[in-house]
């Protein structure tokens, strides 16, 4: 089967700074893929590079076989992402941030706004479709983050920090729906700071260190190393 995404030898360097250094990785598609490091470690660039917001030095991107830099039509349809940072337009209701997102597919019309609908009921947001984004709690800032990365009917999304800044109760509600979205066939490809999350969430873990990959394992065989994800890693990125 076609990965959903294959890394050869990424380099990705900031003047004499390299941020990614030959980063080599694989995503089977439908996985629920944990990619971890510190701060710095080359986790934003190597995302960056895949949905095409960084361009590499050398090495290979593939998005389900699409080459992200000859094909990146084809390679960037198939990717929502979801960033840990708010950037919706505050003039815009959120039913249409969905709508307006989807423009940037070239989908419009009719199926947009029944589409918009249906994801805003089934992330409990119908209530607030006229709403702008501002008068939103935290925990329905995540659930629209992730709403509009899922508008366009992508293959494949990235969270970067999803339940980052959410109390337990939220972070556990969000837990669900994303074992949700990966149940229904969806890859997800996470990045968190919290290692319980990972740990409760991925089938596989990749950590980076320093621009370079230290491991990539099954969690269940990762964890096998020490007495918890936390251990393995703290071992991983302080040697």
């Amino acid at each position: 089967m076609t990965p959903a995404i294959e890394i050869q030898h990424l380099v990705k360097r900031y003047d004499d700074f390299t941020a990614v250094n030959d980063v080599s990785l694989r995503v089977e598609a439908g996985e629920f893929f944990g990619f971890l490091g510190p701060n710095g470690a080359g986790k934003t660039t190597t995302i960056n590079a895949i949905v095409g917001l960084a361009r590499a030095d050398s090495g290979t991107i593939r998005v389900f076989g699409h080459d992200n830099h000859e094909q990146w039509r084809e390679a960037r349809r198939t990717i929502g992402l979801a960033p840990q940072e708010y950037n919706f337009d505050r003039y815009l209701s959120i039913r249409d941030v969905l709508i307006f997102q989807a423009g940037y597919f070239g989908l419009r019309g009719p199926q947009v706004k029944a589409r918009a609908d249906m994801l805003l009921e089934r992330f409990g947001l119908a209530s607030k479709a006229k709403q702008e984004f501002t008068r939103l709690s935290g925990g329905m800032k995540r659930r629209l983050t992730l709403a509009r990365a899922l508008i366009h009917e992508p293959k494949l999304i990235i969270l970067d920090e999803p339940t980052a800044g959410v109390d337990v109760e939220l972070r556990l509600e969000l837990w669900d729906l994303l074992r949700e979205l990966n149940g229904d066939g969806l890859t997800i490809f996470l990045t968190t700071h919290y290692l319980e999350e990972a740990e409760a969430l991925c089938k596989t873990i990749a950590i980076i260190r320093e621009g370079r990959i230290v491991t990539q394992e099954s969690t269940r065989d990762l964890i096998a190393h020490g007495a918890s994800l936390q251990d393995v890693f703290l071992e991983l990125t302080r040697s």
